[in-house]
């Protein structure tokens, strides 16, 4: 009895036959692994040629250097680094660059008040003691002078800019540093400014 129920359940067993695949649909080849999938997403994005690549990133950086000298020279709005950009920093360079002022002598003030005390150290000994005090109290005098003046005038000028620069452009925004790009501008002897003045002495903006 035990036998038979045996071989019945024997007979009735089925065999699971692999799943075909059909082209409705279904896949008909395996799965790509994970590494094999990305790599196949990321492989259009590796130039063929690397060498090539990289000349044609250099050439391309090349030609915005060149073009942004250029915009340096001749105040060209479209190359100009992001610093100099802008209606009001143009406003600003030509205000500057309209007047005259103390404030551009600056450097050269303090450039000669350090030549002096460098002669006062390294010829201090064929030089009356007296005469070095004097030299000493002058130069510092000088340089100190010359740096309160610059500041003073520098906030007088900001302030004038910031009043006219709102009557001709009350839509434009003044950017945060402009202030700062004011004195630097100042400072800066006329034929050392850069990007090189584009209005004459006295041509101010309008």
């Amino acid at each position: 009895m035990f036998g038979r129920n045996k071989n019945n359940s024997d007979e009735t067993s089925t065999t699971v036959e692999p799943v075909s695949t059909t082209p409705g649909g279904k896949k008909g080849r395996p799965t790509p692994k994970r590494k094999q999938a990305e790599a196949a997403r990321l492989h259009p994005l590796v130039p063929a040629d690397r060498k090539e690549a990289k000349r044609a990133a250099r050439a391309a950086r090349n030609a915005r250097w060149e073009a942004e000298q250029r915009a340096l020279v001749t105040g060209d709005e479209k190359h100009l680094p992001a610093r100099d950009k802008g209606s009001a920093r143009r406003f600003v360079r030509d205000y500057v660059d309209a007047r005259h002022s103390f404030s551009e002598w600056v450097l050269l003030v303090m450039m000669a008040s350090i030549i002096l005390i460098m002669i006062l150290s390294l010829f201090g000994n064929k030089i009356p003691e007296q005469t070095q005090v004097y030299i000493l109290y002058a130069s510092t005098i000088l340089m100190y002078g010359a740096f309160i003046a610059t500041g003073v005038e520098a906030v007088l000028v900001w302030r004038r800019i910031k009043n006219a620069f709102t009557q001709e452009h009350p839509r434009d925004e003044i950017p945060r540093g402009t202030g700062y790009y004011t004195f630097s501008r100042m400072i800066m002897p006329r034929r050392w400014r850069s990007p090189r003045p584009q209005v004459a002495r006295g041509e101010f903006p309008k």
